[in-house]
């Protein structure tokens, strides 16, 4: 009987762990169609990945919500991008209930338009999802 109930417990502790690698798995996909949109200077369709009442921080400052951000920040500034790269890109998840919280560490590379010039810097993000 012990036996039992210690394989039931253990197949109980198996499968939160399962649910938990396919949360976090979900969580990565996600952090990746926004740096691949990034990437591909088109960020058309990322709203969907943000919620109406999500906020951005960029460089210590509040940039407002997500549509706000997009309109008035990163779309004039991607438009002045020939390309940007991200590289030695780092991610760790970790859920908790109905939330999960992210922290990226990454290099990017761009490269302007008006003169080829390249700017690579050292990248950090955090995000929260729900």
């Amino acid at each position: 009987m012990k036996k039992a109930v210690f394989v039931l417990v253990i197949s109980f502790l198996a499968l939160g762990v399962f649910a938990q690698n396919k949360d976090t798995d979900a969580i990565k996909a996600v952090l990746k169609q926004y740096n691949n949109a990034i990437e591909k200077l088109e960020v058309k369709g990322a709203e969907k990945l943000f919620t109406a009442d999500s906020r951005i921080y960029e460089s210590g400052a509040s940039e407002g919500s997500y549509s706000h951000y997009l309109e008035h920040h990163l779309t004039p500034e991607l438009k002045e991008f020939k390309s940007f790269r991200f590289s030695d890109y780092t991610g760790e998840v970790q859920v908790a209930g109905n939330y999960a919280f992210a922290s990226e560490t990454y290099n990017y590379t761009i490269v302007l338009v008006k003169d080829n010039s390249e700017i690579k810097r050292k990248g950090v993000a955090t995000s929260v999802l729900k």
